[in-house]
């Protein structure tokens, strides 16, 4: 018997990507075709054909094969609950040989380097809010080189740190590189030392000049920073290790543009909230907001993150989307049996 895969071309690992989500969206997530279209950003066309590759690929059976199809379920799930116009979760890959600083954002990178390449060709918005990070920095790394001189990339908060002269994952300049756009950093702290340096930082003209301009984007691109032990705000020195200790005491899970938040998404009450540089969590509500969030640790910060409301779009790993929905699951569930309490004692 011949083998009929063995007679097809091989897909590409995007292609197979591509074709497994466009599946599973459809014959799982019962979606039209031209939904499909819309949530992986491609013509219906395109749509069509990927669907099309699947079957011919047998991918499609009584389930859905493919590594993608764990990690498309797990987008629907937070899709679901924080009703988000897209989530992208990257399939875990590990290169062992590969020891950079950012090999472990590279799944992340790419997949945010994608949608972000989509969302630019599609939308063609001007104006972009541009955060900070190593997530941000390793979508920046796999972005296409593309010409789109009349795009302007403006930085929502510091871009310094303590003890170093430059932040070393900015991406400001690596996004006008790939571009050909024009950049404006803020070449100030992401946190002031103290209360009354960011008072005279915040007052001055160029300052205030670059957070009007970055408070008109279109699109808002930012991190999320997690405060687990090894937390990157640390280790570059952005806080020290008493602020680290009391932000845990006063509860705070995840890193928002230099606001610290608990799980619930609220503000935790500590002076080092008070010494942020730069845009707010409501400066940026009601637009779109793509946020990206590489690494192992980042379920937590995620699930935090989420409830503030202000995230529209969501790109992040397996291990941390894995971590998430068990978060929300437990939540979900001990909601539920509250709920059922009241109900019995009523």
């Amino acid at each position: 018997m011949i083998n009929a895969m063995a007679t097809k071309p091989p897909l590409s690992q995007e292609q197979l990507d591509l074709a497994t989500r466009a599946a599973w969206l459809s014959y799982i997530g019962g979606y039209t075709q031209g939904e499909v279209a819309k949530r992986l950003q491609v013509s219906s066309a395109k749509a069509h054909r990927l669907i099309a590759l699947a079957q011919q690929h047998n991918l499609v059976k009584v389930f859905i094969e493919g590594e993608p199809a764990k990690c498309v379920a797990l987008e629907e799930a937070i899709i679901q609950q924080f009703g988000l116009s897209s989530c992208v979760v990257a399939p875990a890959v590990y290169n062992d040989s590969d020891r950079s600083p950012l090999a472990k954002f590279s799944a992340v990178g790419a997949a945010g380097a994608r949608f972000l390449h989509a969302t630019l060709q599609n939308k063609k918005p001007t104006l972009i809010g541009v955060g900070k990070g190593r997530s941000l920095s390793a979508v920046v790394e796999r972005m296409p080189t593309m010409s789109m001189p009349e795009l302007k990339f403006v930085s929502v908060s510091g871009s310094l740190t303590r003890k170093l002269s430059t932040n070393p994952f900015d991406v400001i300049h690596r996004l006008v590189e790939r571009t050909s756009g024009e950049g404006f950093l803020l070449p100030v702290p992401y946190i002031a030392t103290n209360e009354q340096e960011k008072e005279m930082l915040m007052s001055q003209p160029t300052v205030k000049e670059m957070l009007d301009v970055a408070r008109k984007s279109e699109l808002f691109v930012i991190g999320i920073g997690s405060l687990e032990a090894d937390a990157h705000i640390c280790r570059v020195r952005m806080i020290d290790d008493d602020e680290w200790h009391a932000l845990n005491h006063n509860g705070a899970a995840s890193d928002v543009m230099g606001q610290f938040i608990d799980i619930d998404g609220q503000q935790v009450v500590s002076e080092v909230n008070r010494r942020g540089v730069g845009l707010g969590i409501e400066d940026i509500r009601g637009r779109q907001v793509v946020a990206i969030a590489g690494g192992d640790d980042k379920g937590k910060a995620t699930l935090a993150a989420l409830r503030t409301g202000v995230i529209t779009d969501l790109v992040m790993g397996e291990t941390s989307a894995e971590e998430l929905v068990a978060l929300m699951n437990a939540a979900n569930k001990t909601r539920h049996e509250q709920s059922q309490v009241l109900s019995t004692n009523s």
